[in-house]
């Protein structure tokens, strides 16, 4: 449920701290980010490349610079150690129509891999629950 969308957001903050080539590959990247899942609302705001903050929605005064919409199981697949194809990257979640991005996508595109990376950092947390 929406907790454990939220904790496993606070993992992925604290692997980041400890991932030094994705703080270099993120050092330029401070922007708020809002993940939907299931239409619970979350803003991860970055800070050159860290996560300073995680708020969950909705709010109608936080701004964000691009957004990915998913749905709870897609990303719970997305989050395996191992996806099945279409699940193991954002761009296969849109493909399969079980994601959508908004807002400023040049912004994702420009961000692509410190994001797409940040985000699987999840799956580390499969092997630490295993």
């Amino acid at each position: 449920g929406e907790a454990q969308v939220f904790d496993t957001f606070n993992f992925i903050r604290a692997q980041l701290d400890k991932t030094p080539h994705l703080s270099r590959l993120g050092r330029l990247f401070s922007e708020t980010v809002l993940i939907e899942v299931s239409g619970d609302e979350y803003y991860l705001t970055f800070e050159k490349g860290r996560i300073v903050a995680i708020a969950e929605g909705p709010s109608r005064k936080t701004p964000w610079r691009f957004a990915f919409r998913t749905d709870a199981e897609a990303l719970q697949k997305f989050w395996q150690e191992r996806p099945e194809p279409g699940f193991h990257d954002i761009f296969g979640l849109v493909k399969i129509g079980r994601g959508r991005v908004d807002g400023d996508i040049l912004s994702l595109v420009k961000n692509l891999r410190f994001f797409k990376e940040v985000l699987t950092l999840a799956r580390a947390q499969e092997e630490v629950a295993a």
